[in-house]
């Protein structure tokens, strides 16, 4: 939602990424208070894909976009490709009792005409005079992910951007966000727990637990796996499929 740091591009003795390649991970460590929190994580995100993070609690999801937009240090290697723009939207507003308008508080970011940038998101401009306090929680969810993308990112975050929303709403949520993907080539970032949102919106999983368990092609885990991924139940794979991209 806000404004983030460009992510720095460390690791001088790797190789260059490949220009197909949005990110590349590799052996990335995080540690605080001395307690490990993210270790040997490893993976690469191919342009205009999307990637679902997922988890149990504690597992390290939100500690990964952290470190991903440097905002925390870190050990390892984070490649961006050198086009990267980033846009990012989180759970939620801190507070959604701010007394401006959707235009205004579009405006904090950049000033354009937001009619294009509203419809992408399925609102009509009207809604640009309401008050941020007025709007349904699907409404504001909307208006997140066009303050994201009102600066044409390559890339966008999200950290469970629908938590919360009524279950009606989230669906088009998502569908919106998937339409950008396939118009525009965005790269998408998404932690969730929701299996409907993971299996018909991902092209690819990274399950973390610390480490990685899993890191592939959405349609290599089956529903009972993934399930267990994410509630942190028994979960093992082969080496083979461990290692699948």
């Amino acid at each position: 939602m806000s404004d983030v740091p460009r992510p720095e591009n460390s690791g001088s003795n790797q190789s260059q990424a490949e220009a197909s390649d949005m990110l590349v991970v590799s052996e990335l460590g995080v540690r605080s208070q001395n307690k490990t929190i993210l270790e040997e994580v490893s993976f690469k995100v191919k342009k205009g894909t999307s990637l679902a993070i997922v988890g149990p609690n504690g597992g390290g999801k939100t500690t990964l976009f952290r470190a991903l937009l440097n905002l925390i240090p870190y050990t390892g290697m984070i490649r961006w490709n050198e086009e990267v723009r980033m846009g990012y939207v989180p759970q939620s507003l801190v507070s959604t009792d701010l007394p401006i308008s959707v235009e205004e508080f579009l405006r904090f970011k950049c000033k354009t005409d937001f009619d294009t940038c509203i419809k992408s998101v399925g609102l009509e401009k009207d809604i640009l005079r309401q008050s941020l306090r007025s709007l349904s929680g699907g409404e504001l969810q909307r208006i997140l992910i066009a303050w994201a993308i009102v600066d044409n990112p390559t890339v966008l975050l999200f950290d469970e951007p629908t938590s919360g929303v009524d279950i009606g709403a989230e669906e088009p949520i998502y569908d919106k966000v998937n339409n950008l993907k396939k118009e525009i080539g965005i790269t998408i970032f998404l932690i969730s727990h929701n299996m409907h949102v993971v299996m018909h919106y991902a092209d690819y999983v990274l399950a973390l637990n610390k480490r990685v368990l899993f890191f592939g092609d959405r349609k290599s885990l089956t529903h009972s796996q993934l399930l267990s991924i994410i509630y942190g139940n028994e979960f093992a794979l082969s080496e083979e499929e461990h290692h699948k991209e």
